[in-house]
């Protein structure tokens, strides 16, 4: 698993860890049982505060995305397809929330908006 830490984003580094870790657990990359690189070891090789790492496992230990088992580790959970479904519908309103925003910004109105959204289905 390879993570990337932006600097200059203004999502907090710990967000950054746990959408990283979610979206590789989401396409299959990380398997359900598969153990986490330890704080310690996440902190050191992302180079950043041990607390930050700890808070990234906890808040994906929250979503149920991992468990953490006392001096074994944390480890990729049994995650339902309902939940890996709902967590991508909610990442495609986030984007469509986005370019909607953007897009009335521009000045372009509702049902124009509408009728490219009905374009871009038909290409695709």
């Amino acid at each position: 698993m390879h993570i990337i830490i932006n600097n200059s984003s203004m999502v907090p580094i710990y967000e950054q860890i746990v959408d990283q870790i979610k979206a590789a657990i989401v396409v299959g990359d990380i398997k359900p049982g598969d153990l986490l690189p330890s704080v310690r070891q996440q902190s050191k090789d992302l180079r950043i505060s041990a607390l930050t790492a700890k808070k990234a496992y906890d808040a994906l230990e929250e979503e149920g995305f991992v468990t953490t088992v006392h001096g074994k580790g944390t480890f990729v959970s049994e995650t339902n397809k309902d939940r890996i479904y709902e967590e991508q519908v909610r990442d495609v309103e986030k984007d469509m929330a986005k370019a909607v925003l953007k897009a009335r910004q521009s000045g372009i109105k509702d049902d124009d908006i509408r009728s490219i959204f009905d374009m871009i289905m038909e290409d695709k």
